[in-house]
């Protein structure tokens, strides 16, 4: 989230939002509180206001520091030297990637035991943040920080929320889905209240989930603190999070429903688990983002009144819009030239009705991202996968993204060889040794237990699920074994039962394909 101009990747707090995190601590007026990244005080104002004054607070950056909070250290939190306990840390911890971080935050980085010992370079800069403000919590303090929720399951954070939970416990968690908190950042926050202590907590995490794409006001957040009934907003209890695993803002039974799709995709041999390793889509599929244009709109053509030369280079292509589940809708013809031409004027020999469409557009075909390369306006930008996308073979198209906040199922659709995707749709196509069949596949893909895994375990924003080409290559596969007679049965099933319903679309056979599919995952057939 950080850019040139925001190195220190600074998001700063509402009022409004500080004011509903002081009020979820538990606090004396003398207790000690540490603000690791003050900004330009927000936190600070609030918790004066609200007749707190034992409190230390650092920023790295001067230039916002305001003559009022004078106090305030002018230091990296990351590498100051505190020897003080806390009974609240709180903030807004900087929210910057490692590939965005500028070198001498790198190399700062380096240096620390703690980032060494718990980090890697797949994580966030907030993730010092969260480990070093629980090192200066004193027994039983608090810790109120506002973050991104990507953290809470993705596997290169998964030694941090171990560190957490051998340290502590949640209280609460506040889950804004696409409430828009910051100015010009688009990502889920949460806010989570975390509790140092070395014993078992026998509560459950209160969760409450915020879904309106608006700023809330103070009487929303204050309901939302006690639990009472408001619109867009819902309330659950979790259990306390469990190590190496990842941290499902979900009900019991739906947590319940994730773990058995995951052990019934659980590697085998001779049918006995060795691992808690699951087969996934990479293992049986390749997988391929679709092709970049860089302007669909200049490429887009007729085929009428084409010469020969020009009709070989017509591809169809399918984009998002046309998916549907199962089955799509029309393609689009589209002119892309896979040789080279570097000639202009060879080029409006060879092709001069499709020249003259290109020239209309050749202002902005010449303007667009170049992918570090000289890029001729009748070229695409990014012909990515072309060879995997031309071979003869039925394949799965999904669109690239997918809001969920109005649906219960993805579109994955079965497409024919000659079909092409370009970059708002990804493609699966079924490897050589897969012994499943591209319908079974389909079926999976399209299941509640695909939908409801990744609606918890996917790239999420907001309510927009992502299918890149890494999102699906982590969906756990059920792999059928074809050694066992009833499960080849169930398999043949949903196989022929897909087939039927991409060419006849009778609704009552997709009620069968999910009764087949439920099968697989009841019990060790």
């Amino acid at each position: 989230m950080a850019n040139d101009k925001n190195k220190y990747g600074q998001y700063m707090t509402p009022e409004l939002v500080a004011d509903f995190m002081i009020s979820l601590a538990n606090l004396n007026q003398d207790s000690s509180i540490l603000e690791p990244s003050s900004g330009q005080g927000v936190f600070l104002d609030a918790l004066f206001k609200a007749g707190y004054e034992n409190i230390t607070a650092f920023e790295i950056d001067k230039s916002i520091i305001k003559k009022q909070h004078a106090y305030v250290i002018n230091e990296s939190f990351v590498s100051a030297c505190v020897k003080e306990t806390f009974d609240l840390v709180i903030g807004n911890p900087p929210y910057i990637r490692w590939k965005n971080l500028e070198s001498e935050l790198k190399d700062e980085l380096a240096k620390n035991n703690l980032w060494a010992t718990y980090c890697n370079s797949l994580c966030d800069y907030a993730c010092i943040f969260i480990i070093k403000a629980i090192e200066l919590l004193k027994d039983k303090g608090q810790l109120i920080f506002i973050t991104p929720e990507y953290w809470l399951n993705t596997t290169h954070s998964i030694t941090l929320r171990n560190y957490m939970l051998e340290n502590g416990y949640f209280e609460a968690i506040y889950h804004f889905n696409e409430t828009p908190i910051f100015e010009n950042a688009t990502v889920s926050i949460i806010v989570f209240k975390f509790i140092k202590s070395k014993g078992k907590p026998k509560h459950a995490i209160k969760v409450a989930k915020y879904f309106k794409n608006k700023k809330p006001s103070p009487d929303v957040l204050n309901n939302l603190k006690n639990s009472v009934i408001q619109e867009h907003t819902e309330y659950i209890q979790i259990p306390q999070f469990e190590k190496n695993k990842n941290w499902i803002l979900a009900p019991q039974e739906m947590v319940e429903e994730l773990n058995l799709y995951e052990d019934f995709c659980k590697k085998t041999i001779k049918n006995d688990l060795i691992s808690s390793n699951f087969y996934t889509v990479k293992d049986f599929c390749d997988i391929g983002n679709g092709m970049v244009s860089g302007l669909d709109k200049a490429f887009q053509v007729s085929t009428e009144n084409l010469n020969n030369e020009e009709k070989k280079h017509i591809i169809k292509v399918l984009k998002a819009k046309d998916l549907n589940q199962y089955t799509h809708g029309e393609f689009t013809n589209y002119f892309m030239l896979n040789e080279s031409i570097s000639d202009e004027n060879a080029f409006k020999i060879l092709f001069p009705n499709i020249y003259n469409q290109l020239e209309k557009y050749k202002e902005d075909l010449n303007n667009r991202y170049q992918y570090s390369r000289k890029i001729n306006y009748w070229e695409w930008v990014f012909p990515r996968n072309f060879k995997l996308f031309s071979k003869k073979s039925l394949k799965i198209f999904v669109p690239g993204k997918e809001r969920i906040s109005n649906k219960d199922h993805f579109r994955f659709t079965l497409v024919d060889e000659g079909i092409y995707p370009t970059q708002d749709v990804t493609a699966i196509f079924k490897k050589e040794h897969t012994e499943e069949c591209i319908f079974y596949i389909l079926a999976l893909l399209n299941s509640k237990y695909v939908f409801d895994w990744l609606r918890f375990n996917g790239v999420v924003k907001g309510s927009i699920v992502e299918f890149s080409e890494k999102p699906i290559a982590s969906i756990p596969y059920r792999k059928i074994d074809f050694n066992n007679n009833a499960e080849v049965k169930i398999h043949d099933d949903i196989s022929n039962l897909t087939k039927s319903y991409i060419d006849k679309k009778n609704e009552i056979l997709l009620f069968e394909i999910n009764k087949k599919i439920d099968q697989l995952f009841q019990k060790r057939l």
